[in-house]
């Protein structure tokens, strides 16, 4: 295991950031920690850098226990989340700098760092601080790639930027756990969960599930149905009244409903709304997403 994380704790006065967390990543594989802002990634990320120590717990990075944090922050990259470069200096400045203060240069590791780069090489000589969003991203990956990591952290690297440019980062992250690196990345977009080899979702400091989100979503075991009508909010009201109701919560335009019974007619659902004077609605039985076991195992942990 490159990492492997043992009920670590954090708190920070009264807040609970962190809860008797434990996961382990492969070499080789894409993790996924999935949760919400101020769920506890960032501090996770910043005790397994060695930039934070916990208040208890053990973990071991890249065959490294915390204690060892020079070893540590050799074998590993970290990308934070908000943009850490340096603004005034340009984009090959920044990653022959970064380079230098590992002992080695950019052409020594510079086929590591080549899909990527030739992407942003037309900008070198730019200002880093003049870059759009998704090439800050692309050149802060590659600034923490440089070195060539064994373990690479990325903490919510797509959070404002274009979908093009999130789908190409992740594309690059592919190639690179290919290519044997071990990754751990964060994020709060749901959708993307799909995009690593397991997940761990977490909620206020404590970890729900880690696991694949084809076995996450597996696990969700009740009915459930897409709601589209152009009452969202009287129809909401409405169905929390309906006796067998889980949950109910907005999709984008549909509405997800979770039934209580291990099976459930829509079409009695159906009448009900229609009864309660809803005549527009769309109704349909749907396959859980990892949002949905998500917002389930949430819901089940409060």
């Amino acid at each position: 295991m490159e990492i492997e994380i043992e009920n670590i704790s954090k708190s920070f006065g009264d807040v609970q950031a962190l809860d008797s967390v434990s996961f382990d990543v492969k070499a080789g594989e894409l993790f996924g920690l999935i949760g919400p802002d101020g769920g506890g990634k960032t501090t996770l990320f910043r005790i397994l850098t060695t930039l934070m120590l916990p208040d208890s717990g053990h973990a071991v990075v890249a065959g490294h226990p915390l204690t060892d944090y020079h070893a540590i922050r050799r074998s590993v990259g970290y990308m934070p989340g908000r943009f850490s470069l340096y603004p005034d200096l340009s984009v090959e400045e920044n990653l022959n700098f970064f380079a230098s203060i590992f002992g080695t240069t950019v052409e020594e590791n510079y086929e590591l760092i080549r899909d990527i780069y030739v992407q942003i090489e037309p900008f070198a000589k730019r200002r880093s601080g003049a870059l759009s969003g998704g090439m800050k991203q692309k050149l802060a990956l590659c600034c923490a790639l440089v070195h060539k990591p064994a373990v690479l952290f990325l903490d919510e690297p797509t959070t404002g930027v274009d979908p093009v440019s999130r789908k190409e980062f992740w594309a690059m992250l592919d190639r690179l756990r290919q290519d044997g690196m071990a990754i751990l990345v964060s994020t709060a977009y749901m959708d993307e969960a799909s995009l690593c080899d397991r997940v761990a979702l977490i909620q206020q400091g404590k970890i729900l599930t880690a696991d694949t989100t084809e076995n996450i979503t597996a696990t969700f075991g009740q009915p459930l149905f897409a709601i589209r009508t152009r009452n969202v909010y009287g129809v909401t009201l409405d169905i929390q009244t309906y006796p067998f109701t889980q949950s109910i919560y907005p999709f984008g335009e549909y509405l997800h409903y979770t039934d209580k019974r291990e099976k459930a007619d829509p079409n009695e659902l159906q009448r009900f709304l229609r009864d309660k004077g809803h005549t527009d609605i769309e109704l349909s039985v749907i396959k859980p997403t990892i949002e949905d076991a998500f917002m389930a195992l949430a819901e089940k942990e409060l």
